[in-house]
């Protein structure tokens, strides 16, 4: 296989010479590539001169932004996808690789416990885990970990799917899902990072529920929104049976709640199909 290292890079000078220097030295990689996307240090520098190849985004454009321009240029048959800041050890690629050649599409690093993360996220990517465990009826171990061996020519079919923040693990690993691709993972320790961190705790938190929607509408909309039809209806039935039993009669308060399960139903069945046409492949 020709493995393919894409490293997304945003003002990471401090550590991303020491993770080309280990990437060399395990002497697998056709090619280190760095996405310096819009750094205002010398992380380019760096990069260069520790003999990956660059490519730079005239401006910050995200980290998934980063992850496609990796993608689109990486020749080799496998991609690894890893951090820039030290938090990832390189020496784990090789059991990534492992996994990719027993026959896996991708192959995650599930963060174990006691690896460096605040405890929000914590039980953020906890209640990721456990949602998108239920939507895809797959144990998914990390959803949204970065560390990630996949093969290029089945990544690419998704690339139009990912979005330019960080939540492109999310959309990835769901997409592989939903194609019936083989995921498995890996168990690595994340090191606590080198640098300053790009994450924001009030847009973490829009981005948290915003997740959770997409998990949904990635993989199968009917089952986020089944339940709330099913929940509105037996409400409405258990409010009908009170009012006839009590005043003979049926109210406006059932009716909106009967419709209001229909129409959440209905939804969850148009964005079923919507979801269905996303995935179909050309022919």
């Amino acid at each position: 296989m020709r493995i393919s290292i894409v490293l997304p890079a945003k003002n990471e000078s401090g550590a991303i010479g020491d993770t080309i220097a280990k990437i060399h030295a395990l002497n697998i990689a056709k090619e280190i590539i760095v996405v310096n996307d819009g750094s205002t240090d010398s992380t380019k520098e760096i990069a260069e001169q520790a003999g990956a190849m660059v490519i730079s985004h005239p401006y910050s454009k995200g980290n998934g932004a980063a992850i496609k321009t990796g993608a689109r240029n990486a020749t080799g048959d496998v991609i690894v996808f890893m951090d820039a800041d030290g938090q990832h050890d390189p020496q784990d690629i090789l059991r990534l690789l492992a996994k990719i050649e027993e026959g896996y599409d991708l192959v995650v690093g599930a963060r174990q416990k006691g690896s460096q993360a605040s405890i929000g996220r914590g039980v953020a990517n906890k209640l990721y885990n456990s949602l998108a465990s239920y939507m895809s009826e797959h144990k998914v171990e990390d959803l949204t970990s970065g560390f990630r061996a996949v093969r290029a020519e089945k990544f690419r079919e998704f690339i139009y799917l990912l979005p330019n923040g960080f939540s492109y693990p999310t959309t990835s690993t769901m997409a592989f899902f939903r194609a019936g691709y083989s995921v498995t993972y890996v168990p690595i320790h994340a090191a606590k990072r080198i640098g300053k961190s790009h994450i924001h705790p009030v847009k973490d938190s829009i981005r948290f529920f915003l997740i959770i929607f997409k998990i949904a509408t990635l993989y199968s909309p009917l089952k986020m929104f089944l339940p709330f039809a099913v929940v509105l209806f037996l409400l409405a039935t258990g409010w009908y049976g009170y009012t006839l039993y009590e005043y003979n009669r049926f109210t406006n308060m059932s009716a909106l709640l009967y419709t209001g399960s229909i129409m959440i139903f209905l939804m969850g069945l148009i964005s079923e199909q919507i979801t269905t046409l996303m995935y179909k492949k050309d022919e």
